[in-house]
């Protein structure tokens, strides 16, 4: 195998793998011990007050592995392929912060409402995640990977 296409797999890998890792954090960390940074992102719309939340400070929670893991694998040629791993968690998390906070919660006005079977399903996920205000009894901590159930025409919440 190319070393090429190992840092690509790698990288793939890696974001594959990220989508497990946010869904982990969501479940026990940020509907867990962090609820106090987590908790502001429950409140409806016009409970908030101003642009951002403390729940964005889990920006930079997952932006910390990402550059220790470009510094190491750039400053290291034996751990090269760490900057790929950092490579795959920022597009990841590039990713996160355009299906969440652009297109979810439209925190930015850069496009409109998708239509698409997939689109309309990650909608009615985080919809049902959104409709409990506590920490408990909450639903669909993921992103990407959605619930065969948010698919169908009248998705339910609570089975």
């Amino acid at each position: 195998m190319s070393q090429a296409l190992l840092y690509i797999l790698i990288t793939i890998l890696t974001y594959c793998i990220m989508e497990f890792v946010a869904w982990s954090a969501h479940k026990y960390l940020m509907h867990g011990p962090l609820w106090s940074w987590h908790e502001d992102h429950h409140k409806p719309k016009y409970e908030k007050t101003g642009f951002w939340e403390k729940n964005d400070r889990f920006f930079l929670v997952f932006a910390i592995p990402s550059m220790f893991s470009y510094m190491a694998g750039s400053l290291y040629a034996d751990y090269r392929w760490l900057l790929f791993v950092g490579i795959g968690i920022s597009l990841y998390g590039l990713t996160y912060f355009l299906i969440h906070d652009v297109y979810i919660h439209q925190r930015f006005k850069w496009f409109k409402q998708l239509d698409g079977r997939y689109s309309r399903a990650i909608l009615k996920a985080h919809g049902a995640h959104h409709a409990v205000l506590t920490k408990e009894d909450c639903e669909s901590f993921g992103l990407l990977v959605v619930d065969p159930k948010y698919f169908k025409k009248k998705a339910t919440t609570k089975e």
